[in-house]
């Protein structure tokens, strides 16, 4: 599926966090959300920019959003991940990747020239009104953090205005 683009309406969705608690985007009106897919907890990468959006959480606090990071994993396996790593935000299980392929984030991947399905790293900055603001739908985990708090604190300067 091709990912959404900025100004479309974000696919809404309702998934699972690691207590089992389910979470809708819907939910969210009023307030920013970052909604970033990863392949799977605790691999180098996704600890990498886990660990990055954890160590800019009031930063991201600050700017009245909130993290919600999505992965194909299960409840168990984010809770550990949740608690290895200290991460204080949202971990929801897409076991089935329909929310992933509503965002273009389930693809066909090469690896050691084996092809096969899975996540595209790619993240979603949601406005207030439950809009796409801004799209990575291919990024690398190293720095991205730091770039989509960028765009957060440029996205509500604008809006202050």
């Amino acid at each position: 599926m091709t990912p959404p683009e900025a100004g479309a309406l974000a696919p809404d969705f309702t998934l699972p966090d690691d207590r089992g608690v389910d979470r809708r985007l819907a939910d969210r009106r009023g307030v920013w959300t970052i909604v970033y897919f990863y392949p799977a907890d605790d691999t180098p990468g996704c600890t990498t920019e886990a660990c990055q959006f954890r160590d800019l959480q009031r930063d991201v606090e600050a700017g009245n959003a909130e993290v919600w990071g999505i992965s194909p994993d299960g409840a168990a396996s984010h809770r550990r991940f949740r608690e290895k790593f200290g991460i204080p935000f949202t971990l929801l299980s897409d076991e089935d990747h329909a929310v992933a392929e509503a965002y273009g984030a389930w693809t066909l991947r090469t690896n050691y020239g084996r092809e096969s399905m899975g996540i595209q790293r790619s993240t979603y900055l949601i406005d207030p009104e439950g809009r796409i603001h801004h799209a990575w739908p291919k990024v690398k985990a190293d720095g991205h953090a730091a770039a989509v708090l960028d765009v957060l604190r440029e996205a509500r300067a604008g809006r202050a205005r």
